[in-house]
């Protein structure tokens, strides 16, 4: 196992190539090449998708959950395979079991726990987890390839 590393967020924007609005990492807490990811979205209420979702009682949008914590297993893939910079993207193949087990409201930190379970060439698996405080907001696998940008 190798020593943890953190990511503020020019290093994010380094592996990833979303941008706002739809850039969900805020940081990485700890990064273990080839394991696992700990990243922090910042919810605010400033974010778009609260002025619909709800009026009166907002909540961020399972899916966003779901993708936040894509985005970490991109940076995980991206900088494990050392491809930052590169232009390669990662894209999502599948996703099972998904579950959402708590609303995510604005104001709070969302951690986004995942981790490589498995390897074949360019696909990987992942097992994704999001909370607030210690409390599971969300739950799912997925599969994600690494492929060149369309042309």
């Amino acid at each position: 196992m190798s020593d943890p590393r953190s990511l503020d967020i020019l290093g994010v924007l380094k592996a990833l190539p979303h941008r706002y609005p739809l850039l969900l990492v805020d940081r990485v807490v700890s990064l273990d090449l080839g394991e696992r990811i700990h990243a922090v979205k910042a919810v605010s209420f400033n974010e778009e998708y609260f002025q619909g979702h709800f009026p009166g009682r907002p909540i961020m949008p399972g899916v966003l959950q779901i993708e936040a914590m894509a985005q970490a297993a991109a940076i995980l893939g991206i900088e494990t395979l050392e491809l930052a910079g590169t232009g390669k993207l990662v894209y999502f193949m599948g996703i099972d079991g998904a579950k959402f087990r708590a609303p995510v409201e604005p104001g709070c930190l969302l951690d986004l726990k995942v981790e490589f379970t498995q390897q074949r060439s360019r696909v990987y698996k992942f097992s994704g987890e999001a909370s607030v405080e210690g409390k599971v907001t969300s739950t799912c696998d997925f599969t994600a390839m690494i492929a060149d940008p369309p042309v």
